[in-house]
């Protein structure tokens, strides 16, 4: 397997990126800053460029030397992902809203659309993977561009794949996981984030998150699965029974299942 992982010293990305090495992939991914992540993805020895995913120019160097240093890919990985700004869409600063939708949405199409051509025309099931969000079923107070940007995501899963027959498509909700994508409510407070501001402090101090490697099986899961049953859709590690001959029974029966469609009348 040939990977690239945008964004792969995101938290779960670089345990992705350190286990699938180990497996024998092939594995480059994107950086932003040369923290702990960084510094653990070096050791393994894979190759690491950077890219501020809220500067075009970036994307496309970074895009270039991706395809220069893989040549061409099965498996493409999008990480990135950021709450910011948190608090009502009235109260919040416009620019700060707006680069929210380009990091967590507009940017990702952007170096996707640079990537598309260095898939491996000879891989049978090449897959493109995003990280979801909540959301979907009902209004997710403080959080607007976030969770506009991850429902984007979802609907452009179901569009590429009507319109581009040799690579899947699909986008994998992780649930909690304890991340640094969580620290921006945390700074927030209470006054901008709401009640997502205790509820947050709760569940990074019990032991009810999600475990990452339960995140990377479900990703596995996918990566594993034929076009027919899991390209266009939106998955849920926590929720889903991934890896079961019932949940292929179902998505094969049913074209509609976990994709973005109106509910009632």
């Amino acid at each position: 397997m040939k990977a690239i992982v945008i964004s792969a010293t995101s938290d779960i990305a670089t345990e992705m990126c350190v286990q699938w090495k180990k497996k024998g992939w092939s594995i480059c991914g994107t950086y932003l800053s040369e923290g702990d992540n960084y510094k653990r993805l070096k050791e393994q020895n894979i190759p690491l460029i950077p890219c501020n995913l809220l500067e075009e120019s970036s994307i496309d160097r970074a895009a270039h030397l991706l395809g220069e240093s893989i040549q061409q890919w099965d498996l493409l990985i999008f990480a990135p992902g950021s709450q910011v700004p948190v608090g009502s869409f009235d109260k919040v600063d416009f620019n700060e809203w707006a680069s929210s939708i380009h990091l967590n949405f507009l940017n990702q199409m952007r170096m996707l659309h640079k990537l598309l051509p260095f898939r491996d025309p000879l891989c049978k099931e090449k897959t493109v993977l995003f990280f979801a969000g909540g959301g979907t079923n009902n209004a997710v107070v403080n959080y607007s561009a976030y969770t506009v940007s991850k429902i984007a995501l979802i609907k452009m899963c179901e569009l590429l794949d009507a319109e581009i027959p040799d690579v899947k498509f699909s986008i994998i909700g992780p649930g909690w996981v304890k991340t640094k994508i969580h620290e921006a409510t945390l700074e927030a407070g209470e006054k901008w984030a709401g009640d997502n501001f205790e509820k947050t402090k709760l569940k990074l101090n019990s032991n009810e998150c999600v475990p990452v490697q339960q995140v990377i099986a479900s990703f596995e899961w996918v990566i594993s699965q034929p076009k027919t049953i899991v390209s266009g859709r939106n998955f849920s590690t926590v929720f889903d029974q991934w890896g079961s001959e019932e949940l292929v029974r179902l998505l094969a029966n049913n074209k509609n299942m976990y994709k973005l469609r109106r509910f009632g009348n």
